[in-house]
């Protein structure tokens, strides 16, 4: 019998253009890892990932790996408002003060004058908690970060225009507690991360710096070019309602897949949620912003609804049509500079645009 010998390299077929794409984030782009969960309209999903988990180990980077996805939280917990929306609990176009009575105050700043609605669209005018440089992470009570946003005047008056603030997703938080008579991360676990099945994704306790599932290192850098710092373990309370949960790609694309499809919201609340406003900084100049849900236009036609998130150390970019395709896609490094991140956002694009 003759042995059986290895084509020659030059016939070695070559990466699939996810792949090649997701090598290009590492190699060309600077990210230490970069991993992919592309899902089709028959809901079969095929997972990428490229780069190393750890820079000191070289140890690989583990399939569809945890990581904390920032501002997609915000999407969960607008998620969660809208339901209340539904059982008749909340009133979209209520105030906060009709859940929280007094307790948005400040220069410019009256509760009393700003919507729910307002909060979910980021047209309310709160100035973003996080803007401040002595931020550190460590463990926060929601209501101190509240009062760190209180401190400064407001940045419009509400519904004049769009300007992106974590502290309007606080707020919110605090009504879904005030309502429900229990915590956030309760309410989210039950009403959406058991319901449709996320099993890996969750809340992480307060204290809780740790990431439980195998997931690659996030790192830090001061300056474009500069060295890499692991900065993995943190206290995530500072972000809470914002942007603490801790998830993976393929859990992401089940989530706004199941939300697009209805088994989230009934059909007026989803509707509510789609309704959007022309977005600015730090989206793209043709995306559009619903109640906690972003549109973003593909360039083989139609959109994709998501929203993306940053945390220290990583950075998540993705969502799903309405004909059942989902892209997300991760990376371990929070740039310095936001334009690092167009060619994530273009291989999300180039994914969605060839899944089947």
């Amino acid at each position: 019998m003759t042995a059986l010998t290895p084509p020659p390299a030059s016939a070695a077929p070559h990466p699939a253009p996810i792949q090649q794409s997701l090598n290009a984030l590492v190699k060309s782009d600077g990210f230490p890892a970069a991993l992919a969960a592309v899902q089709d309209r028959e809901g079969h999903t095929r997972n990428y990932t490229a780069g190393v988990a750890d820079l000191t180990t070289k140890a690989k980077v583990p399939t569809d790996g945890q990581v904390r996805i920032g501002s997609n939280t915000k999407t969960f917990t607008a998620v969660v408002v809208l339901q209340l929306v539904g059982e008749g609990e909340v009133s979209l176009d209520a105030m906060i003060d009709d859940y929280l009575p007094g307790l948005v105050r400040g220069e410019g700043i009256d509760g009393s004058h700003i919507t729910v609605r307002e909060l979910l669209q980021q047209t309310s005018g709160l100035p973003s908690y996080t803007n401040d440089d002595d931020l550190e992470p460590r463990y926060y009570e929601p209501r101190d970060l509240l009062d760190r946003a209180l401190k400064h005047k407001a940045d419009f008056a509400p519904g004049e225009k769009w300007g992106y603030s974590n502290t309007n997703y606080v707020v919110a938080g605090l009504i879904v507690q005030k309502v429900t008579g229990r915590p956030l991360a309760a309410e989210i676990d039950q009403r959406i991360i058991k319901k449709i099945g996320l099993r890996h994704t969750y809340f992480p306790a307060p204290g809780d710096p740790t990431i439980r599932e195998p997931h690659p290192k996030g790192y830090s850098q001061d300056a474009p070019g500069g060295p890499l710092s692991d900065i993995t373990e943190m206290d995530p309370s500072w972000a809470w309602a914002a942007g603490q949960l801790i998830s993976t790609n393929s859990d992401l694309n089940r989530f706004f897949s199941a939300l697009l499809g209805g088994r989230l919201l009934a059909a007026p609340q989803l509707k509510e949620m789609q309704k959007t406003v022309p977005a600015a900084a730090p989206f793209g100049p043709n995306t559009r912003y619903g109640l906690g849900l972003l549109s973003t236009p593909l360039s083989c036609g139609g959109v994709y609804w998501g929203h993306g998130g940053s945390f220290p150390g990583y950075e998540t970019r993705g969502g799903a049509t309405d004909e059942g395709r989902a892209v997300n896609v991760a990376v371990t490094l929070q740039p310095t500079d936001p334009a690092a991140m167009k060619p994530v956002d273009t291989l999300v694009d180039k994914a969605l645009c060839s899944a089947g």
